[in-house]
């Protein structure tokens, strides 16, 4: 592969129990993986399936009770292992990931950076996973709590952050002692496949880290939401998909983690600092296209500061430049595929049919994978740009007059991932952080995701958190123990 340094980092078979394994179904064929910038090919991957599933599934259950045993202490120096040799390799996992997503180098290094800071946040927290001792109801019992890791992982992650959906994870399980499967995205499985390899350097056992690559979408992931061997899974995704694989899990009562879609408002209030304001709203609205689940989504601005918010930010938009996130000075890649250009590009269309107008861009790249940064006036919170989740590059102004009118705008929808909002109000931000109905809220900032952090939403946007001190608990089990007799 052009521009990669160390060629081992690109694999084309699934990773399972410490070897590499082509796919064993009959007639299948590999799977494309192609840049979306230019439509050309960048490899080729085998094409595994339900048998490889299975497979990866039995590797992670039978090297468990090994994993959980070592002391956190022999996990930590394996991890940190872990995540010496991808920051050591940060450049070519970076253009790995640019080739198969699309997203700026620049972009995608600093995605590498951030996914094994994950690896690095609980390879320490590990270490501080604390039981507890209850006084007791009589003299002769003792309580004590401990807390041991639930046993295998199943992860289903998507295409848009192929690197550090996975870390986010992973870390998470394997920190806590638990073994990890993961099926990427097809899209984007280059990027899963290099931390495989590098985990194998990193000296982590063969079974603890298994990838799965394979389009049997369906079959694959009855196998990770149903398998009697597999004890959690963990999805990010769309909310339609994360309901029917949370349907499936209940059929052995696994415990679900689940980070789904998201509608984020970002409030600007007349006292705020607007060149702050532009600053959040251009990395939370444009950073990969528009194509994050914390993506700004509705830009609510106060009418006293719109005309000044809305000229400037036009201006900062203007100087994006939109290309293939191999060339040097290109600020905004491709969306992921044609028809995820063709879905922005209705809502859009619908909107302006329904009253909202288009000041800058609206309309497709000259690749068929591209949609120009575009912003929309005149919008209000029934059209549907501001009703849907864009997941593109494209900016929903909408005014409002007060406080209580635009919380309850924010308000108006059936997810709750993240909020923004800018103001200098110490008053008017307590009252706002509390009644926005999000799991996190950015104050003053754009861009809030990080690995001491909990990462995680309200309502139809999942449940669980990843990331800090609370990414533990959902990866393990709290044990009870009443001992007796003590009084004798």
């Amino acid at each position: 592969m052009i521009g990669i340094k160390d060629s081992q980092l690109v694999k084309n078979f699934s990773y399972i129990n410490g070897s590499w394994h082509p796919s064993a179904t009959e007639g299948s064929s590999d799977i494309d993986v192609t840049n979306p910038a230019t439509g050309e090919l960048v490899a080729k991957v085998s094409n595994a399936g339900i048998a490889e599933t299975e497979l990866a599934v039995r590797a992670a259950k039978n090297s468990f009770k090994m994993w959980s045993a070592k002391s956190a202490n022999e996990r930590a120096t394996l991890m940190r292992n872990w995540f010496n040799l991808m920051m050591e390799h940060q450049d070519d996992l970076g253009r790995i990931l640019t080739l198969e997503q699309g997203k700026p180098l620049a972009e995608a290094k600093g995605e590498i950076a951030y996914g094994a800071a994950f690896i690095e946040w609980f390879a320490e927290e590990g270490k501080r996973v604390y039981g507890d001792t209850i006084p007791a109801p009589s003299t002769d019992k003792r309580i004590i709590v401990i807390k041991q890791p639930i046993g295998v992982v199943a992860a289903i992650t998507p295409w848009n952050f192929p690197n550090a959906m996975i870390a986010r994870k992973a870390a998470a399980a394997l920190s806590a002692g638990c073994t990890f499967v993961v099926r990427p995205a097809t899209q984007t499985p280059l990027s899963a496949l290099a931390m495989a390899e590098l985990a194998e350097r990193a000296g982590i056992p063969a079974g603890v880290f298994n990838v799965v690559v394979g389009d049997d979408a369906r079959g694959m992931g009855k196998v990770l939401t149903e398998h009697p061997d597999i004890a959690k899974f963990t999805f990010t995704g769309s909310t339609p998909v994360g309901k029917s694989l949370i349907s499936q899990c209940a059929s052995t009562v696994k415990k679900v983690s689940m980070e789904l879609g998201g509608n984020a408002p970002f409030i600007v209030f007349d006292d705020a600092d607007i060149d702050a304001a532009i600053a959040g709203a251009m990395v939370s609205k444009y950073r990969n296209a528009g194509q994050t689940c914390v993506c700004t989504n509705r830009i609510f601005v106060q009418e006293g500061v719109l005309a000044e918010f809305t000229e400037k930010f036009i201006a900062a938009v203007e100087e994006l430049k939109i290309g293939n996130g191999l060339i040097d000075g290109v600020t905004i890649g491709p969306m992921i595929n044609a028809n995820a250009v063709k879905d922005v590009a209705k809502l859009v269309d619908d909107s302006v049919a329904a009253g909202a107008k288009i000041v800058l861009g609206g309309k497709k790249g000259e690749n068929e994978n591209f949609y120009l940064p575009t912003i929309l006036t005149g919008v209000t919170n029934d059209m549907p740009a501001a009703s849907n989740e864009i997941f593109g590059p494209v900016s929903p102004i909408i005014t409002f007059k007060d406080e209580s009118e635009v919380i309850a705008m924010a308000n108006d929808t059936e997810y709750g991932l993240a909020a923004y909002f800018y103001s200098r109000d110490i008053g008017r931000i307590w009252r706002v952080a509390e009644g926005l109905e999000y799991g996190m809220v950015g104050i003053n900032e754009g861009l809030i995701s990080n690995a001491a952090a909990p990462f995680g939403g309200v309502k139809q946007s999942g449940n669980g958190r990843e990331g800090s001190k609370y990414g533990l608990d959902d990866f393990l089990e709290i044990k009870y123990l009443c001992m007796g007799g003590l009084d004798k």
